[in-house]
């Protein structure tokens, strides 16, 4: 394998692209697949496409070509909804499956809306519930015999901080919870191996690392021996066992099916699988070494050349994902600043610049030039002007 595959993707002429984190960029195969689905799809097949192009089969197919990245067997991921509707789906199976037990553990850095969608089962169940969130590095410690469910998210979305898998699935194994793991700042990142992890579940997002563009399905891995005794607590029409028998009562599908809710969204899962075609003869472990490289290298470059940027995430590549972060008081502005020289990354409230390292698009040239842009931007004070202090809805 050889990287960077830029080529393969759609990223405008003299931009630097540091927010694949946050929205991976066009491959050009999603423009191509998403049109023959419009005019040969739903155009010309019309309902029949459900059918004849086995639209229906959809978040099954691409479920196991996500489970090959994450290290999930077939049949044990299932792709379409939102996010938050797969972390409700996996908070509110793991709470029901543990009915003694009263907590919910997460951490102070987890992103938000797993915390506001555990928040809105504990106030819906009304059962006595509480959401407990000590610091990330507290987490292993809290672990005790009061807790029904363990929710994280591997990397964290402002640092790149880094939780070890391993050490807290088997915490949470030994002290009798249920592990729930959100992939979102992990999946097309870094290794990802469920099954050694031994976690209940996993969910994740397509947008970011995977590239599946805004709006793209989330994906969501039930560990095999559980899948076929789950409860899905939002049971949606095709999750049902024989949803066109039009039963009005449930009966929940076999296995990984039983976690589907929603119509597919044809669309956007069109690009979803020409997305996945970019990683067809990827090694993730060739992938996480060059994403190292990548930041490493970014990182020595701006403490030399950008001393007045504080360094917000772990020093050691091995305790973050593929993403760094830098402090700085003036940290919206500078990035507007850098945004609008072509260097494109974000910035996460209240002071971090964000940037996220894609070894499929990106290579030491891009990384050595970005330096170059922000370091002119620090020097010479470039980002103190009102239009980059102007704050957009979306940062």
């Amino acid at each position: 394998m050889s990287l960077p595959r830029r080529d393969l993707f759609e990223i405008p002429e003299g931009v630097i692209y540091l927010d694949g984190n946050s929205l991976g960029p066009l491959p050009k195969a999603a423009r191509a697949a998403m049109d023959r689905v419009v005019a040969e799809e739903w155009g010309g097949m019309l309902i029949r496409g459900w059918n004849a192009a086995g639209w229906m089969a959809q978040p099954a197919r691409l479920g196991d070509r996500i489970g090959r990245m994450i290290g999930a067997p077939a049949g044990s991921v299932v792709v379409g909804d939102t996010l938050s509707i797969k972390v409700y789906q996996a908070l509110a199976s793991a709470l029901e499956m543990r009915p003694d037990r009263r907590v919910i553990l997460s951490d102070s850095g987890n992103f938000p809306t797993d915390l506001y969608m555990a928040e809105g089962l504990v106030r819906t169940l009304g059962r006595g519930h509480e959401l407990r969130t000590p610091a990330p590095e507290d987490v292993l410690g809290a672990i005790d015999g009061t807790v029904a469910a363990v929710m994280l998210t591997e990397v964290d979305y402002r640092t790149g901080r880094r939780h070890d898998v391993a050490a807290l699935s088997a915490r949470a194994a030994e002290a009798g919870a249920v592990m729930i793991w959100d992939l979102a700042h992990s999946a097309g990142a870094i290794e990802v191996d469920v099954t050694a992890s031994g976690c209940d579940f996993a969910v994740g997002c397509t947008y970011k690392y995977l590239n599946a563009g805004p709006g793209a399905p989330a994906f969501i891995y039930v560990r095999p021996d559980l899948a076929g005794r789950v409860r899905p607590a939002l049971q949606g029409w095709l999750g049902h066992a024989a949803p066109f028998d039009f039963d009005p009562g449930y009966r929940a599908g076999a296995g990984i099916e039983r976690m589907r809710v929603g119509t597919p969204p044809v669309l956007q899962m069109a690009a979803l699988g020409a997305a996945l075609d970019a990683w067809e003869g990827v090694d993730m472990a060739e992938i996480r070494a060059a994403s190292i490289a990548l930041s490493e290298r970014f990182v020595a470059g701006m403490r030399a050349a950008c001393p007045d940027l504080r360094l917000a995430s772990p020093a050691d590549p091995a305790l973050r994902g593929s993403q760094v972060s830098f402090a700085h008081p003036e940290g919206y502005a500078i990035m507007q600043a850098l945004i609008g020289r072509g260097v494109i990354g974000d910035f996460r409230a209240p002071d971090l610049l964000r940037f996220g390292f894609a070894p499929l698009y990106l290579g030491t040239e891009e990384i050595d030039r970005a330096v170059d842009v922000l370091a002119g931007i620090m020097r010479d004070g470039l980002w103190d002007r009102p239009a980059y202090r102007a704050r957009a809805a979306v940062t």
